[in-house]
């Protein structure tokens, strides 16, 4: 039975809920009875994300042929799609339930904003179009804002390149104690599938269909290409099983974009045209607010989520608005055009929002959630290249958050990224070139889900790397991803690997595991005898 509406509201259209936009560039919508759909609508899973004390995001895309144009489904419609929310995996608790239309327009997508709940607590959910039922997803409120919480614990994934490997990472991922998981960008790639040279061997009955040998353009394309990601069962499971909180990087429109600045040198209009393209296909793929639908090229991606006192999630967004890369991009020795201080990462709204927020924070853990390497990263003593796709190559913007860091007093800084496909733990210093200097937070680096195919067990630069960069704890370059813990004592990152991502069934072991004590920054190996489980 429904709660009693004093307690909980119902919302039975939520198509202007919660500030969402009314749609006045639609025409009229030909309503599909979910009876006439052609087979299981829900062949790309449940997801929910973006964890409020009071609420989440519920989402799902109705497919029934996913490697079709439009899933299978006609042009023009708009189909009913009832969603149950629940406290008991059995379904039998019903907190809300609804009705929301899934439209052409969003690749018959639907994101249920679901609001009135309890903080910090678990719900699940499902979806139902006509005969068809989708899988139930289970979620977590966030902690109440000022609760006094004992502990946060998040999961870091990135980079999960479909023709490179299976997601047995996510698998596992799935069966992780988790309050939510945060995807630090691309969560598709832009390439031409080779699905013979290809780590899944796509052969015979299986082979792709042709639209997936050529380079991402379209917004078909695109929406084609989160279709065969989110086929695979290990990703769904993973969706399932806990809230995400995603951003993005490159490759979810193209290799090292910067801004309206195309690696390919496409003129600044296709690109923007294209990039308009990639945007609305990831907001149609991802568990995200009405207020992320894009307009045309732009998605405002950075935001902030709160768990109670403990921890401040600031989701940032580190290539919508950057400089274009200096030298070209690549590793380059740095120069004036790298060191220009005029020169962003993040873009001067971006940087004010961030810059403000830490001196807002009353957080005992200020975390980061971006995308590429934060600290620096040499590959020689003394004078070094260094990433000019990373920080290190922004290096101007760099200081302006360390220097923000300072000036709000945050004692506990903690920096997530992704991208660079390798397990990196480091401490983040006031001067990178003093061993000596102030350690002002940490930095987890987490590797792929898939992208790179197997990995090596060391890597050919791994003795020089961890000699140039004192700074930097632990380096590993397995597919995985990181469990990373928050108490009031201190933050823990428990470095998971697989030992293959090429065929499926790898087992999943704890590489490492690294500790930050509160108010006293810098990483140090876990106690010998502890176990990240």
């Amino acid at each position: 039975m429904t709660r009693e509406a004093g307690q909980q509201r119902t919302h039975r259209d939520q198509g202007t809920h919660r500030g969402q936009r009314t749609h006045t560039e639609q025409r009229a919508h030909r309503e599909l009875d979910p009876q006439e759909l052609p087979g299981d609508p829900f062949t790309l899973g449940v997801a929910s994300g973006d964890p409020l004390p009071d609420g989440v995001v519920l989402w799902t895309r109705l497919a029934p042929r996913p490697l079709q144009a439009d899933g299978g489904l006609p042009a023009g419609c708009r189909i009913p799609v009832e969603w149950v929310l629940a406290a008991d995996e059995r379904l039998e608790d019903v907190v809300q339930d609804g009705v929301q239309a899934a439209r052409a327009e969003d690749a018959y997508s639907v994101h249920v904003e679901v609001d009135g709940l309890e903080p910090g607590r678990t719900y699940w959910y499902r979806f139902r179009a006509g005969r068809w039922t989708s899988a139930v997803g289970r979620t977590r409120t966030a902690p109440a804002a000022g609760a006094a919480v004992d502990r946060v614990r998040v999961g870091l994934a990135s980079c999960q390149q479909y023709d490179e490997g299976y997601y047995t990472a996510l698998a596992h991922l799935a069966e992780e104690d988790l309050d939510a998981v945060l995807f630090v960008g691309d969560y598709i790639y832009e390439n031409e599938i080779n699905a013979q040279a290809g780590a899944r061997g796509y052969t015979g009955d299986q082979q792709l269909p042709e639209v997936f040998d050529h380079w991402l353009t379209t917004l078909e394309g695109f929406r084609l290409r989160y279709a065969l990601g989110k086929t695979d069962p290990d990703l769904q499971a993973a969706h399932a099983a806990h809230p995400w909180i995603v951003t993005w990087d490159d490759h979810e429109v193209e290799n090292n974009y910067a801004a309206a600045v195309s690696q390919r040198n496409l003129p600044t209009e296709e690109f923007l045209q294209r990039r308009a393209a990639a945007y609305r296909a990831y907001w149609e793929h991802m568990p995200l607010r009405e207020e992320q639908r894009p307009d045309g090229p732009d998605l405002r991606l950075h935001r902030r989520l709160h768990y109670g006192r403990l921890a401040q999630f600031d989701v940032l967004d580190t290539r919508q608005y950057r400089s274009d890369q200096a030298y070209g991009d690549g590793w380059k020795y740095p120069g004036p055009e790298s060191e220009d201080p005029a020169r962003t990462l993040v873009g001067d709204e971006q940087e004010e929002w961030l810059l403000r927020g830490f001196q807002e924070s009353c957080a005992t853990w200020n975390v980061l959630v971006q995308q590429v390497t934060f600290s620096q990263r040499k590959n020689a003593v003394g004078r070094s290249r260094v990433s000019m796709d990373a920080w290190d190559g922004y290096p101007a913007s760099r200081r302006r958050v360390l220097q923000g860091v300072r000036d709000a007093g945050i004692a506990n800084l903690l920096v997530l990224s992704g991208d660079v496909h390798v397990h990196y733990a480091l401490d983040i210093k006031a001067d990178f070139d003093d061993p000596g200097s102030a350690t002002l937070g940490v930095e987890v680096v987490g590797t792929s889900v898939s992208s790179g195919f197997d990995g090596v067990e060391r890597p050919d630069d791994w003795e020089n790397m961890l000699r140039v960069n004192p700074h930097m704890k632990y380096y590993a370059e397995r597919r995985g991803y990181v469990v990373v813990t928050l108490t009031p004592d201190g933050a823990r990152a428990d470095y998971r690997v697989l030992p293959y991502a090429t065929r499926p069934g790898a087992p999943v072991s704890t590489d490492a595991s690294f500790v930050s004590r509160t108010g006293s920054p810098g990483f140090v190996p876990a106690p010998v005898g502890e176990r990240g489980e």
